[in-house]
This record gives structure tokens, C-alpha cells and sequence, in this order.
């Protein structure tokens, strides 16, 4: 019984450091889907009518993506420090 809980005890912290990963991943997720992904494909897109098909990606990498892929990431990984996956006995 005592083992168990031991048990129980180190994978509810190892679930709230995680929390702090998630979050980190997701900020690191926006950076990227902005900088390396979407930045170019608006610089691209916009200096020439010609290459008006690299706005639309650009458009959905910034305000559909994006916000999902951080948003959700970022949830999850508060829900993780608050606990609120935590297994109790």
C-alpha cells in the first residue's frame, strides 16, 4: 500500500513538471509557426500579386493555427500544474 502511494506521489510530480514542458512546447510551436513559417510565406505573398497563393497558407498558419496549437498546449499544460490530472489513492 505504502509503495503505491509512493508510486502515485512521483507520477503526480512528474505530471506537473510536465506541465511546465507542455507549456514551453507550445510557446516554442507559436514562435516557430510565425517566424520560420507564416513570416515568409506574408513577405512573399504580399510583395508580389503573382504569388498571391503563399497568403493563404500565411493566413491560416497565423490566425488558425497558431492559436489552436498554443492555446491547447498551453491549457494543458496549466491543467497539469494545477493537478487537475492527478490520481489520488
Amino acid at each position: 500500500m505504502r509503495l503505491k502511494t509512493q508510486k502515485l506521489k512521483k507520477m503526480n510530480k512528474l505530471k506537473r513538471i510536465l506541465g511546465i514542458v507542455w507549456i514551453l512546447i507550445g510557446i516554442y510551436a507559436g514562435y516557430y509557426l510565425i517566424v520560420n513559417q507564416a513570416l515568409d510565406m506574408w513577405k512573399v505573398g504580399l510583395a508580389d500579386s503573382a504569388n498571391i497563393d503563399k497568403l493563404v497558407p500565411a493566413i491560416i498558419y497565423t490566425f488558425i493555427l497558431t492559436p489552436i496549437i498554443v492555446g491547447g498546449l498551453f491549457i494543458f499544460g496549466k491543467y497539469a500544474l494545477q493537478g487537475e490530472y492527478d490520481l489520488e489513492d
